[in-house]
Parts: structure tokens; sequence; C-alpha cells
């Protein structure tokens, strides 16, 4: 039986005066998912959609996978608005799921690979979902013991579906079977919530982005005029596919709604992406700032033809004047940095902007409704060429998260402006660059860390009194993480309270990077100084402490 009408509504809404702003702009065309998609299959039926692996699929056959999973879904009870966790890697599958949930009226909560039983059961309570879709094994990693550990811990969650040749108790998605019969004569309404996204996480876990599907159409629409993106676009997804980079930055719904093929990846190793680009004629892709420079130093020596490379895109965290130097001169092909974020505004350096531009910052927004405040810690403008806090809202931000109320309190102004933690400086010309994040948030590899919630977890270790999460910048990960500890008793051996973390279901890279025990955090002691100030105090000693290092292994040479 469904639980819809207990179910907690999904709403992302607007003022009046802004829809009809947005509407007359013709940014919100009251398009939907899964109606773009058939006209897609009917357009360009024989074109080839996606390639993963030995799976080539046309636009056409997209679609009927699509509609069979849609059926599938519906034929186990589920009704139109539940929710469906969706847990799958780089595989063509993920795209029949996915278009099946929405053409199914249901509404997908994307989660990563690496995510474990800490994020998935946080995610099934905020959503209260139905149901779970995984990939049968990924990386050597079984997910269905991980179902079963979800099924107990979430007992609204009434249906597991796996993809693979052995499904054990659960569903097999191979064996769903078409039934139009079973399948919504209507779209869903274009201003509906049709997913869900999770935040970085900067505080706790993650949030759920409610996104509708007139919004978000827009912005990867707007995105494939800013980045190039036609049909034959063949654009490689390296990335998690469920993150909202490589989703649609313009991502791979952007390029299927240009008609272009998406080419999938099942790893980020250079010998691997490299073989696939070479095969494929891969024009286009998308980085985080670590994996560019590591693919730039293997493009070097690397045997396989990289030439039909056009266009990479390199967002997720800050990429350095210098890193971004060494992309364009490995990869030999042109740069577009990305600065977004999951909640909406994304922006872009042009493909036609001077190398200066490209280099130095982090591109401009979309939209020219995207409206954009900079301001010092009074809420006051700051001039541009000044550091500030970002604020933002438009056609494809967020006004709200799902089931947060102190969230969305902290999150966002009464006049409706999304506060997104990040401190950038704009430019006259409206070029953001970012200078870091006013929050303790780790970006690490482009992975949103909270420091907060790696924290709670040590606290709960027998040996750890006191915890403290830092971030320290990192030549290849941007940002890693450092746990401060104060033990309790002995002290615990850093890969046996690694290994502990891991083993409380912590996704791998929340996992700390780096340990180092302490005696006291005597700025504490008092209650005078703040867990911020506490963790910019830590910071600042353990990278004057490098420094130092550094300096005495290698000496400056005598004066001539």
């Amino acid at each position: 039986m469904s639980t819809t009408d207990t179910l907690i509504p999904l709403q992302q809404t607007w003022p009046a005066a802004f829809v009809q702003r947005y509407r007359d702009a013709g940014y919100w065309r009251g398009e939907t998912f899964p109606g773009f998609m058939r006209e897609r299959a009917t357009q360009f039926a024989e074109r080839t959609a996606i390639v993963g692996g030995d799976e080539r699929w046309s636009y056409a056959e997209l679609w009927q996978r699509a509609e069979t999973a849609a059926a599938g879904f519906l034929a186990l009870g589920l009704q139109p608005g539940d929710r469906v966790i969706v847990q799958l890697g780089n595989i063509a599958s993920f795209y029949s799921v996915v278009f099946g949930l929405f053409r199914a009226g249901l509404v997908p909560v994307y989660a990563l690979p690496a995510h474990r039983i800490v994020e998935l059961s946080h995610f099934a309570a905020k959503s209260q979902a139905a149901a779970y879709v995984a990939a049968q094994d990924l990386d050597g990693f079984d997910y269905r013991p991980l179902a079963r550990e979800l099924q107990a811990q979430a007992p609204d969650l009434r249906h597991v579906v796996i993809v693979g040749d052995d499904a054990a108790e659960f569903h097999a998605l191979n064996r769903f079977t078409p039934d139009a019969a079973r399948l919504p004569a209507q779209d869903p309404d274009p201003q509906s919530v049709a997913f869900l996204q999770i935040s970085g996480g900067s505080t706790g876990l993650s949030k759920l982005i409610p996104r509708t599907h007139d919004d978000y159409i827009y912005s990867f629409r707007a995105s494939n005029e800013l980045c190039g993106i036609r049909a034959d676009t063949r654009y490689l997804i390296a990335l998690p596919a469920a993150h909202n980079f490589p989703m649609s930055s313009p991502g791979a719904m952007g390029v299927l709604y240009a008609g272009g093929t998406v080419v999938l990846s099942r790893s980020t190793s250079p010998d691997t992406a490299f073989a696939t680009i070479a095969r494929e004629g891969v024009t286009d892709l998308g980085l985080v700032p670590p994996l560019a420079l590591l693919w730039a130093q293997a493009a070097e020596k690397t045997p396989h033809d990289l030439s039909s490379l056009r266009v990479v895109q390199v967002g997720g965290a800050k990429l350095t004047t210098e890193a971004a130097r060494r992309v364009v001169a490995g990869l030999k092909c042109r740069l577009q940095q990305v600065f977004g974020m999951a909640e909406g505004l994304v922006n872009y350096t042009r493909l036609d902007d001077d190398e200066a531009t490209v280099l130095n910052t982090q591109g401009r927004p979309i939209s020219p409704d995207d409206e954009v405040l900079v301001v010092d810690d009074q809420g006051q403008p700051v001039p541009d060429g000044q550091p500030g806090y970002l604020l933002t809202r438009g056609p494809y931000t967020i006004r709200r998260y799902h089931n947060d109320d102190s969230a969305n309190a902290r999150s966002f102004t009464d006049d409706g402006y999304y506060r997104t933690g990040d401190i950038v400086v704009r430019s006259a010309g409206g070029y953001l660059t970012v200078q870091g994040r006013a929050n303790d948030h780790i970006n690490r590899a482009g992975e949103k860390i909270s420091a907060e919630e790696v924290e709670d977890h040590l606290l709960a270790h027998p040996q750890v009194f006191d915890a403290a999460v830092v971030s320290i910048p990192d030549t290849f990960l941007g940002e890693r993480s450092c746990a401060f500890i104060i033990p309790r008793g002995e002290k615990p051996r850093s890969p046996a309270l690694k290994a502990w973390m891991r083993e409380r279901g912590l996704a791998a890279f929340k996992v700390p990077d780096q340990i180092v025990f302490v005696t006291a955090f005597d700025t504490t002691a008092v209650g005078k100084t703040s867990r911020k100030e506490l963790r910019a105090r830590l910071r600042a000693e353990l990278l004057q402490a490098e420094q130092e290092a550094a300096a005495a292994a290698h000496p400056a040479s005598p004066a001539a």
C-alpha cells in the first residue's frame, strides 16, 4: 500500500511574479524529463545515445528501456510521487532507471556509489523513500548486504531493485517487462519536483535539494549554448553519473537534450579513460581539479590518440591558475572553468574568453536573471574587486531544501537569496574568482565533507576524548582532511581508527586523510573560542609546522 498520503510534500516554489518573469523570458518552457526524452527518441531514434562498456543504446532503445523500467516499478506497487533512492555507478542502466522513474511519475533520490549506510539511511529517512535501486556490485563492493541493512533501518523502504545478474532475494531490473497500460497517460507538471539531489553536506549530513522539471531543464539547455554542446558531441562521464556536475553542467542531461552521445567510463584511471576517449572519439569531458592534473600529466606519455578532445571542463573545486596552465598544456584542448552548486547557480568561463580570464577566474553566471550579491559580515554589498560572501537567486536556484526547516532558516534570506557559503571576488565584468568557504567545509577532490559530521563520528570512538577536523591545502586533492584528536586514555592507532570509521558505514572519502594527536584544546577549555575559531587556529598551526619542516629539509643556499 502506498504511503503517498502521509508523505511530506515535495515543494520548490517561486513567487508568482518570478514565475511569470521566467516564463516570459523563455527560461521555463513547460518541458519535462519524460517529455523531452520521448521527443529525442523520435527525432534521433537510431542515433547512439549511451555508450557504456559493451552496451551501445540508440535513443529509441534508451526510451524503450525507460518505459519498461517505468512499468516494472509501478508493477511493484509504487505510486506516482513515491521517492526512490538510486545508487548506481557509471553504467548504461543508470539512465534507463532514472528516465524510467521520471516516466512513472516517481522521484529519484540520487546517491553516490561511495555512500554507505550512514548516508543512505539518512536519505531514506529524510525523503521517506519507498524503494532503493542499486547495482549488484561495483569496484568489488557488493551492494546487496548494504540493501539488507538499509531495509532493516528504514521500515518504509518496501522494495529493493538490483541491477545485475544475481538479485538474490530482491527484484531484478532485468526481469521487468513492458506494460504500456500501467504507464501514466500524462507527463508530470513541469513545475513539480522531478528529483532530489544531495547537497555538499557542509553542515552535518547532506541536505536534499528538490529540483523541478522546468528549472533544471533550463539550466542544462542554457549550459549547452555556452558550452558548445551539439548533436555531434561525444561527452565522457568519468565522475560519478549521479553527481550534479556530470549530470547537468551540461553533463549527460545536456548532451541527451542536444541529441549527442554520452560515453561512460567505469574508472577515472587515465589508462582506462584515455583508451575510451580514443576509441569513441570523445569531444568533451568534465573533471575535478585533482583528476584534471593527473590526466594532464599522464597525457604527456600516453600512447592513446586524444586529438578528438575539443573542451575539458574543470569544476567541483577551485582550479588554481598554475594548475589551469598545466591542464591546457597536458590535454592540449580548450579549458572551460565551471563553478556551481547542486542548489542552482552555475558559472562558466566562455569558450571565446581570453586566456587570462580562463586561467584566473571561475566564470560568470549562465542567466541574465541570475541575481548575484557579494556581501560583507553585515550583509552589505562590497565593491567589485573585494572579497565577500556569495548570495544568489534566479530561475534555476532553489528557494528551499526538502524536510529541513533549520537548514532553510540558515541558508535562505527572507527575499529568497540562497547563501552559498562561498567567499568570492567579482570583477567589473561579472566574473567570479573563488576565495574559499565561509564555513567548516572541506572540498576534497570535489567531494564536500562536513567537519562537524566527521567529528561526530570520531567522538563516538571510546579512545577519543575530543576531535577537530580541518581542511589542509593539497596539490592533488585541492584540500585534504586532518583530524586533531585528544585521546581518552591509551592513544588509538591511526590505521585502526580509520578502519573503525569505515566499519561504521561512513563513505571512504570522509575518513580523515591525516590524524594528529594532541594533549589538549586549551582554546576551548574556558568556552571562549568557537568551534570555527578552534579549527582555524589548528589549521594555521599545522600549516606553519609543515612549512617549517619543509624549510628544514631544504635549507636555502648561502648567498654567493
